[in-house]
């Protein structure tokens, strides 16, 4: 019936080949995960290299052709956007899920029934993290850095993580706002107000988060100030310069002296406007458009630095963090327009370029993350493992509860799964406790990657999860592996947490997404060909 270039795959084969595709990308993360992590080396095809162990950044770049492959990836895309950290658990869990349902295809176990088994077993395991999950106090520094440790613990920058600890703080807890002062909504908009700005030289120990903000602009006028305390801070967003016609307009000039009326008036039109601003007696005046030389001079004399073209978002967050609104014409502006917030205006030179800092602003909504390190490399790297990391603080601000890190929490699932399925009935039973076993793939990949006997250690582990649930099936047990030592320890005194709706999130995805592959039992690829 099909076309004779048409590949088809059915039944048995592809359900096997999709596992088999699976595996080989669950094995290409398998290394990065936990502090004992590898870095991958990715060459795009224009020559640029990536070195990182962000699960998603890896998967963005490598390329794959097998369709299966493809929607494990875009898995960990759908973990970045959603909670931002974990892209690499969620990968490896799937792959696992997937694995483990290998046997059961093999012994002609109908892949409904699978399904059915792992649906039953999500739920179970749900309920379990809520169990687990312990609430944490928003203003305690020290838990709020131990949660964040165990994002970071495991990336690149990890060596300085205590610095790595604080931006991260600081920079979401500065940018979180409540829109409205009754409701207990907390808004923090990481991407738009918490700017990351890399600057190659210097040590990644000078990278430190301002109480203010910084773009790479400087005055337009050498002669204006390039230092001014308490500045008053002005931000339009018209040109200051003579508005030229839409369309080409063509104008007869009859007379001589119309000529020079034209010139006139243009100079005029440019007068009135700085002198509609010089009026509100600004220090700053910052525009998203161009400052005509008329205009500077103006400005200049009336002793007001100017900045011109900067960006859109730069100039949102310069009204975020001064206090200023953002003004369309000059004729408009009022005294309640102005910034006032800002400590000090400074233009520094850093590496080769001219930075204007506005800084010391009290209380300010928006900040700007400055980087320093070696090289380009570093800094992207860097650069995306503080992006986790604010993540994973937005994620406990929006919901306040931990999970044990560590493999505790897998670890704990896994145990509580494996005395649920004695409840359940039929060959449903048997898929229920394959999910209990894939579980355990996250603490033996940590004692994999930590090079001691896997088996031991995570026999150990199973062991003191399930002594703790028939003790009392109420439990809280957060044995788990330490990631630098393999070691069990408890992670209540190793203070590795995670945040609840990362953990959850990763379980969730891994389970529905193992479903959804299993379900496949028919490949057609190589579709018509266009005349």
């Amino acid at each position: 019936v099909l076309n004779a270039n048409t590949k088809r795959e059915t039944g048995r084969k592809a359900q096997l080949g999709n596992i088999a595709a699976a595996r080989a990308v669950a094995d290409i993360i398998r290394t990065t995960l936990g502090p004992r992590s590898m870095l991958k080396m990715l060459l795009d095809p224009m020559g640029g290299i990536v070195m990182t162990n962000d699960g998603n950044c890896i998967l963005r770049e490598v390329d794959v052709s097998h369709p299966t492959a493809k929607s494990m990836i875009e898995l960990s895309r759908a973990q970045d956007e959603e909670v931002g950290d974990g892209t690499t658990s969620v990968i490896i869990l799937a792959g696992e899920m997937l694995i483990m349902s290998e046997p059961f295809l093999r012994n002609n176990v109908h892949p409904t029934v699978i399904v059915h088994g792992y649906n039953l077993a999500l739920q179970e395991a749900l309920k379990i993290c809520e169990k687990q999950a312990l609430v944490v106090d928003l203003e305690d520094k020290e838990a709020m850095g131990k949660l964040v440790q165990s994002s970071i613990g495991t990336k690149f920058s990890s060596r300085w993580n205590d610095l790595m600890v604080d931006m991260a703080l600081s920079a979401v807890l500065t940018v979180a706002t409540r829109p409205d002062p009754n409701s207990t909504r907390v808004e923090v908009d990481t991407k738009r107000f918490a700017k990351v700005e890399k600057i190659p030289g210097g040590e990644i120990e000078e990278s430190r988060v301002l109480k203010g903000v910084m773009f790479n602009k400087d005055v337009t006028h050498s002669k204006m100030r390039r230092r001014i305390e308490n500045p008053r801070i002005l931000l339009i967003d018209c040109p200051l310069e003579y508005k030229k016609g839409e369309s080409q307009t063509n104008m007869e000039i009859t007379n001589d002296e119309d000529w020079n009326t034209l010139l006139k008036m243009e100079e005029e039109y440019v007068e009135n406007m700085c002198m509609e601003i010089i009026a509100h007696k600004p220090d700053i005046v910052i525009t998203e458009k161009g400052v005509s030389d008329l205009a500077q001079h103006y400005l200049q004399k009336a002793n007001i630095t100017a900045i011109r073209r900067l960006r859109k978002t730069d100039n949102n967050r310069v009204a975020k963090a001064t206090g200023a609104t953002i003004v369309s014409r000059t004729d408009e502006i009022t005294e309640s327009d102005i910034g006032t917030r800002c400590g000090l205006f400074e233009v520094r030179k850093l590496g080769d370029e001219y930075f204007t800092f506005l800084e010391e602003c009290e209380n300010p909504k928006a900040c700007t993350i400055l980087l320093r390190g070696g090289s380009k490399d570093v800094l992207n790297e860097v650069e995306r493992n503080l992006q986790d990391a604010m993540q994973v603080v937005r994620n406990v601000v929006y919901d306040p509860k931990l999970l044990p890190g560590g493999g505790a929490t897998e670890m704990a699932v896994s145990a509580g799964l494996m005395k649920a399925s004695l409840k359940i009935e039929g060959v449903a039973q048997w898929p229920f406790k394959a999910v209990g076993d894939a579980m355990e793939v996250i603490p033996r990949t940590l004692a994999q990657n930590c090079g001691v006997s896997v088996i031991r250690t995570v026999t150990e582990l199973r062991a003191k999860h399930a002594s703790a649930i028939t003790a009392d099936p109420d439990a809280k047990c957060t044995w788990g592996i330490n990631g630098t030592t393999g070691k069990l320890v408890e992670m209540t005194e190793l203070g590795i947490w995670e945040p609840y709706s990362v953990k959850v999130q990763t379980i969730k995805t891994a389970i529905e997404s193992a479903c959804m592959i299993l379900r496949i039992d028919d490949i057609v690829s190589g579709s018509k060909h266009k005349k």
